[in-house]
């Protein structure tokens, strides 16, 4: 949930930028819902660089290699994020994000069915933890339409 309230706030964040300046460069919303997922996934994927030890709960005690898991899932974002900016790699990108949350849904489930709670001191309310999982098709989808959506004008 704290990804989409990024992702949104991004969004936000440059629909405000593009009333006053580069309008022509943000005037598409998939465009700048491509940006938002670029910037949103490079910070997190970060993150992962820089606390590795506050996602390894994820998986450690049923995958091997924990923190190297989170390691390498952050450098995937963080590659993914840059190549949402390229247009040459945009679409490998995406289908690499995709897959990337499509792996990373048994992670979920398996905080959701353990009430595992979640990094930073937020409670493992079962609303929380079973609320991700609602948002990873969200995301999924978000990258689709921003991303690997034809626009009529891009």
């Amino acid at each position: 949930m704290a990804f989409f309230l990024l992702l949104l706030s991004l969004w936000a964040a440059l629909w405000l930028i593009s009333r006053f300046a580069f309008r022509q460069e943000l005037a598409s919303p998939a465009r700048k819902g491509r940006i938002a997922a670029a910037l949103a996934f490079t910070l997190i994927g970060i993150s992962h660089l820089v606390t590795p030890e506050k996602m390894e709960y994820m998986v450690a005690g049923w995958l091997p290699y924990a923190h190297h898991l989170v390691i390498i899932s952050g450098m995937a974002e963080i590659a993914g994020g840059v190549g949402l900016l390229l247009p040459r790699f945009r679409r490998l990108a995406a289908w690499g994000l995709i897959g990337l949350l499509v792996l990373m849904f048994p992670a979920n489930i398996h905080v959701a069915l353990n009430q595992l709670p979640p990094p930073g001191g937020l409670p493992a309310s079962p609303w929380y933890v079973w609320s991700r999982l609602l948002f990873q098709p969200l995301y999924i989808a978000w990258i689709w339409w921003s991303a690997l959506r034809q626009e009529k004008a891009a």
